[in-house]
């Protein structure tokens, strides 16, 4: 089985948002280390979200602005598929 690779890495937090974090760990019953993968992994799943809806506003912007129905957004979409 291979071998996992991680780094080491050190953070500083005000000493009562570490103590909650600690605290929150125990509840959930993880390591430090887990919970902060977790939170890291929801960190980059709603960030991913957020760029999708910029993406989406900013197209139906354009379609505004073009005054396109919704089939023609289609035909244009599937045309060349």
């Amino acid at each position: 089985m291979p071998s996992r690779q991680r780094a080491i890495m050190t953070i500083s937090l005000p000493h009562q948002m570490a103590q909650e974090y600690r605290q929150l760990a125990r509840d959930k019953g993880e390591t430090a280390s887990e919970l902060f993968r977790e939170m890291f992994a929801f960190y980059k799943q709603q960030k991913l979200k957020t760029e999708l809806y910029e993406i989406q506003a900013y197209g139906a912007g354009k379609v505004r602005e073009m005054e396109i129905s919704e089939e023609e957004i289609e035909k244009l979409v599937f045309e060349d598929r």
